[in-house]
């Protein structure tokens, strides 16, 4: 278990680190530059601000100071909103992105394995096809559609939610359904699926023929070897859940890092762009690293071949 960890380890940080170089090199590769505008700077204003900011190096330069600071916990100074940090913008954006993805992400495991259970033990039935044909609906709307709709029936139409900004456990409401519908459909379909193969197995004839309480043999026989599709599909989905909150903090105007990257990238501001890239690398390099423990953890059959 030990070397398993240590080799999952090194392969995350070496993961990591391309992915600091590769966004790196292309945010300076890429046309335009933070300084540019519709009214362009004289030529000594824009050399003294280049030189302030370190751009005056060249790339290979730049990219060792910003490894340097990077290993320093520092994500350096934001190009266009001058009072603040990277540090500071992300520490106010990511609580904000990390509820609404923690919320999205117990809702769709929680009423995707419910659902799922629920299809899985009945297959074939009317209450199965009725379940999986509403998980259709949910993969089939993308997020961009659902979010709206959300705002337009219960913020607009019915009035009982409010459709934007933060303030109360309301605002918590819409933002984590919408952002969890799709994945709450997946993790439903994999359930059902695994629970439908699950039942075939002989030990479940064999535990029922001891007399066994039907939720105990749900419990203790069923669910931990259906679970296993879900636990490997958690590790992106969590990943999936909190990138994907950028459309979400735009429909319902949240103050969250997603937003944050979209002005960055907007208005060519590299050390934003690069300090959300950062955080949101980290934090999915870190959710597929957990989930692969627990993995083993819980498949008997890895920790052999391991």
């Amino acid at each position: 278990m030990a070397r398993y960890l240590l080799i999952r380890l090194g392969l995350t940080l070496l993961t990591f680190w391309l992915i600091v170089t590769v966004v790196f090199f292309l945010m300076r590769l890429a046309p335009g530059g933070p300084f540019d505008g519709e009214r362009r700077l004289p030529p000594e204003v824009e050399t003294n601000l280049r030189a302030a900011y370190n751009l005056d190096q060249s790339l290979p330069r730049q990219y060792i100071d910003y490894l340097a600071m990077l290993g320093r916990g520092d994500l350096g100074p934001s190009f266009r909103q001058k009072d603040f940090s990277v540090n500071e913008l992300v520490a106010t954006g990511l609580p904000v992105s990390l509820t609404i993805g923690g919320l999205a992400l117990l809702i769709a495991t929680t009423v995707g394995i419910a659902v799922g259970l629920k299809a899985g033990l009945a297959p074939n039935t009317r209450t199965d096809t009725w379940l999986m044909g509403l998980t259709n609906i949910g993969i089939a709307l993308p997020t961009i559609i659902v979010a709206p709709l959300l705002v337009l029936i219960f913020g607009v139409a019915l009035g009982w939610l409010p459709t934007g900004g933060l303030g109360s456990f309301n605002h918590y409401i819409l933002p984590p359904i919408a952002l969890a519908m799709p994945f709450t459909a997946a993790i439903a379909r994999l359930t059902r699926g695994s629970v439908v193969e699950t039942l075939s197995e002989g030990h479940l004839q064999t535990a029922r023929a001891k007399g066994l309480p039907e939720s105990l043999i749900i419990r203790r026989h069923i669910l931990p070897i259906a679970l296993l599709p879900v636990v490997s599909y958690l590790g992106p989905a969590a990943a999936a859940l909190l990138t994907g909150s950028v459309v979400i903090e735009q429909v319902f105007e949240l103050p969250g890092i997603g937003r944050y990257l979209v002005q960055g990238a907007l208005n060519r501001d590299y050390t934003l762009v690069m300090g959300v890239v950062v955080v949101y690398a980290a934090l999915i390099l870190l959710f597929n690293l957990l989930v692969d423990l627990a993995y083993v953890r819980m498949d008997p059959r890895i920790r052999l071949q391991t």
